[in-house]
């Protein structure tokens, strides 16, 4: 499906200039090295038809002959404008991750940009779906992240609910017997009550037979003393 697409651009490409060599349906190995946006184009392992401009442009690379003019990067796709100063030739160049794709050789500065502009187009489309699933990926891991922390929460969040009824268990118990020791205190109390009551009444009454027996006493010795 991808070279579907490079190869209608790159058709279209050729249209604007009959000088322009386009190498199609080339697939590079692994190793290759993409052009660098930061410090022009890198060393390339790449290896290719040596009759092709594919190698043509890893040779170039490797030389470090092209100065670097425009590079853009949409996902694991990107697009670069290299240009080779000594005969003013353009090279316009496809690549997936470190894969060249696409190249395209031309002296026309406008046919170059132009299509420069139509790679970085496909790419937009191509990375369209990397971005996504980058994007989609990153929700996942945070929702994730989210769960797993809500998990953590819900988790704590039992274990104090379930402390809290324990606790509440055990002040409950308490409170019972409490109440029951309470309960125990205050019959134990009135018992006490009652029987301190029965005493100091049993005293009164000994302590008024004394009285009377102390009185009648008394009353004969007076009446002897007469």
């Amino acid at each position: 499906m991808f070279q579907e697409v490079g190869f209608g651009l790159l058709l279209s490409a050729v249209s604007l200039g009959a000088s322009a060599q386009v190498v199609q349906n080339t697939t590079a190995k692994p190793d290759a090295v993409a052009p660098a946006a930061q410090s022009g184009p890198a060393d390339s392992g790449q290896t290719a038809s040596a009759n092709s401009t594919m190698a043509e442009l890893q040779q170039l690379i490797q030389n470090r002959a092209l100065n670097e003019l425009r590079t853009t990067y949409n996902g694991n796709y990107g697009a670069s404008l290299l240009f080779k100063a000594d005969d003013l030739t353009y090279y316009v160049a496809l690549f997936q991750q470190k894969n060249f794709w696409r190249v395209l050789k031309t002296t026309s500065e406008s046919q170059a940009e132009q299509t420069y502009k139509a790679f970085v187009e496909q790419t937009v489309q191509l990375a369209d779906v990397d971005i996504r699933r980058i994007k989609l990926d990153a929700e996942r891991a945070v929702t994730e992240k989210l769960i797993s922390a809500n998990e953590t929460r819900l988790t704590a969040l039992q274990n104090d609910l379930t402390m809290q009824r324990q606790q509440e268990q055990q002040v409950q118990a308490r409170q019972e017997q409490a109440r029951q020791e309470a309960a125990a205190l205050a019959n134990e109390r009135q018992a006490a009550r009652e029987q301190l009551n029965a005493l100091q009444r049993q005293i009164r009454m000994l302590e008024e037979q004394q009285a009377k027996l102390e009185n009648a006493g008394v009353g004969a010795d007076t009446k002897r003393g007469r």
